[in-house]
């Protein structure tokens, strides 16, 4: 069984499934995050959809680079979330269906790619309380517990 985060289901909306790849990237002590912007200013895991064809790992791989600027290593899936919500970047109401895994933060390449979001260090125990999402919070306190 998939646990489910965020608002409750809206009777009567027709969710569009969007599967994503985010990843806890720990580092001496600490764990990368990225702070978007807008639509709302948050702090996420890093990671977002996976492309029509695109394996899991490969948009990992891509949505870490564009959303923190850094290269990756050794991604090991750690499980699943679902999240019912609206996307206002897309206009639709999503079931989005997060795979979180476990990397090692490797070397930047530069900053974000990714308009609006910015590369950011947190003690892991202060990443808890800092994510938006109760998923991510949910996978921060088990890994850093």
């Amino acid at each position: 069984m998939i646990r489910r985060y965020g608002e409750a289901i809206q009777p009567g909306t027709a969710y569009v499934l969007r599967t994503g790849a985010y990843a806890i990237l720990p580092r001496d002590g600490g764990v990368l995050l990225t702070h978007q912007d807008a639509p709302v200013p948050e702090f996420q895991l890093p990671g977002g959809g996976i492309d029509p064809g695109e394996s899991p790992l490969r948009a990992l791989h891509r949505e870490v680079l564009e959303e923190t600027g850094w290269h990756i290593a050794a991604p090991r899936r750690l499980g699943a979330f679902r999240h019912f919500t609206w996307m206002p970047d897309y206009e639709i109401w999503a079931e989005k269906l997060c795979h979180v895994y476990l990397a090692h933060p490797v070397r930047p390449a530069g900053p974000p790619s990714e308009p609006g979001h910015i590369a950011v260090w947190a003690r892991g125990t202060t990443a808890v309380h800092l994510v938006a999402s109760d998923g991510y919070r949910a996978f921060l306190r088990d890994y850093f517990a």
